[in-house]
């Protein structure tokens, strides 16, 4: 996106990675001199190089350069238009649900029962909203399919059997008696065990490379020092290529100095803060510090995670710390959620900036020129995002029928569980069965083999898509499936050899041909980004003429 609002070239088109090849002369891990560091130029500078290479090779002829710019802005137009065009049809669609609100609410379920059976009632209807489509075309189709299950066997199934069995008597909606509720613990059961065992394999994985890597060492130093053969099998795998990823050099990194100062003021802030916000009875600084390490620890495997899979389990991280804080301070039900918020925010917020950096580094961008861009956005954030709740709080009931939160509610009901409180009746079976199901099935996905991943692999549910589905309501799900099998026929047609889609071009295949055959399949996420924006915008603008009692129907 950055790349294509600033006319750029596709930076993950630029390979960022050099490959060697280790010998007897060379160490067992390339690793460069930091001075050569200095002396090297800005990332930006060696993708341009590369740029300049491709242009200038004997093979091209003099033309290609030009060609090659004229086909960029082609596509780089095309793919604006796209972003232009999928922006206003969004805004379009959230300015007018604020003056037709009934928009929001579908009751298609209600209409396919021909009335004979209240859907409604059970929260089945549906959202024709294009950011919740944009959002399933970034999921993609298995995500998004994760979530139906989770809605279909929550909402369509468990939820009408603790009903009927008098196991959640109250309204449908409520979170202590009825069987909203109800089914939220068994979501909140598949989050805990798909994170902690995901976060399990991480952590086994790490300490597995690290050994593995320390042993090739001592291999690698034998077979360096010692006048003995070795046999060739024994230092194969020290001989092999080793791709190196391209760093920035020492000048554009953050030192460890300002790291560490950075950590201990932020350290002591947090401290301060709680303190001053929540008091010393509630939370006491010790207790305070210990959450602070905890979310330390946790947030180094939310990045691995999140690096390896593009899921951030941060859920589970939360649950996982207010899980070791009830064994330290029993009973304490707000220093538990102090607690857990300070590990699931810090696990996030660790994620969100490796993903950023990643960003920067595929864009050439200074690591500590970012770092500092965080700094200053961070700072501003504290008074836009407080002013921003402010404003929603005084525009909307929070929580109410807009903006329910459920996931608040997770938080207090583990917090409640870990400090003694019971389960509603009869819901720990199903809680423990489908926990100990999602455990089963990330051991698979994790342990089987990788050309078994493309097989019967990939059709195992994502444990937490699946509870996501299960505890938001059935429109939060739906619209995103819309998104996911947009993209997923989209790729498809894209996959398409070209000469199939040249053979009776017209209408609609004649219109969309340019965009798969320019855009790809990447035109489709700007596509859905437009989408996001478009109703992000102008939901502010509903906002505001909310507050201003601006009429509607």
């Amino acid at each position: 996106m950055i790349s294509l609002l600033h006319q750029r070239q596709d930076p993950t088109l630029i390979d960022h990675t050099a490959t060697t090849k280790r010998s007897g002369s060379d160490t067992l891990r390339s690793r460069r001199n930091p001075r050569d560091e200095e002396r090297q130029p800005l990332i930006q500078q060696r993708q341009q190089q590369t740029l300049e290479q491709r242009y200038t090779s004997p093979a091209i002829s003099a033309e290609a350069p030009e060609q090659e710019q004229r086909s960029f802005e082609y596509s780089w137009s095309l793919k604006l238009h796209g972003l232009i065009a999928s922006f206003t049809v969004s805004s379009l669609y959230t300015l007018s649900s604020y003056f037709v609100p009934a928009v929001n609410a579908i009751p298609i379920f209600n209409w396919m029962s021909l009335g004979f059976v209240d859907l409604n009632a059970w929260q089945w209807y549906f959202t024709p909203s294009f950011s919740y489509i944009g959002q399933g075309i970034i999921m993609g189709l298995p995500t998004t399919l994760s979530m139906l299950l989770g809605c279909v066997i929550g909402w369509g199934i468990l939820s009408p059997v603790a009903y009927y069995a008098g196991w959640a008597p109250g309204p449908i909606d409520d979170w202590k008696t009825g069987s909203k509720g109800w089914i939220l613990w068994i979501s909140l059961g598949v989050m805990i065990a798909e994170s902690c065992v995901s976060l399990i394999v991480v952590l086994v994985r790490s300490i597995v490379k690290t050994v593995r890597r320390k042993q090739e060492e001592r291999l690698y130093a034998v077979a360096s020092n010692s006048n003995e053969p070795v046999q060739e099998e024994t230092i194969e795998h020290v001989l092999e290529e080793e791709v190196i990823e391209v760093d920035a050099p020492v000048s554009q990194q953050v030192s460890r100095k300002v790291a560490t100062i950075g950590l201990i003021a932020s350290t002591i802030l947090c401290v301060v803060m709680v303190r001053a916000v929540f008091g010393p009875e509630a939370m006491p600084v010790g207790m305070t510090i210990i959450s602070i390490v905890i979310a330390m620890f946790l947030s180094v495997l939310g990045v691995r995670a999140l690096g390896e899979t593009d899921l951030n389990p941060v859920s589970g991280i939360g649950k996982l710390s207010q899980c070791i804080t009830a064994t330290l301070m029993p009973g304490a039900i707000v220093a538990n959620l102090i607690a857990g918020g300070i590990a699931e925010a810090g696990a996030q917020q660790a994620g969100d900036l490796m993903q950023d950096l990643k960003t920067g580094h595929l864009l050439g961008a200074s690591p500590k020129a970012q770092f500092y861009g965080q700094m200053i956005g961070s700072f501003a954030s504290v008074f836009i995002a407080t002013g921003a709740y402010l404003l929603y709080r005084t525009v909307y009931c929070i929580p109410g029928p807009e903006f329910p939160v459920p996931t608040a509610q997770v938080w207090l009901d583990m917090s409640r569980l870990v400090n003694g409180h019971p389960l509603p009746p009869h819901v720990s079976e199903f809680v423990f069965a489908f926990a100990v199901l999602f455990a089963v099935f990330v051991l698979i996905k994790e342990l089987c083999p990788d050309h078994q991943k493309q097989g019967w692999v990939r059709f195992i549910p994502q444990g937490i898509a699946f509870a996501i589905g299960m505890y938001n309501p059935p429109n939060f799900t739906l619209a995103r499936v819309i998104g996911g099998l947009i993209v997923h026929f989209w790729n498809k047609f894209c996959d398409v050899p070209e000469y199939k889609h040249k053979q009776n071009h017209h209408g609609l295949r004649a219109w969309i041909e340019p965009y798969r055959a320019v855009g790809g399949k990447v035109f489709i996420v700007v596509v859905a980004s437009g989408f996001v924006l478009g109703e992000g915008t102008f939901a502010i603008v509903n906002m505001t003429m909310r507050a201003f009692n601006v009429p509607h129907f």
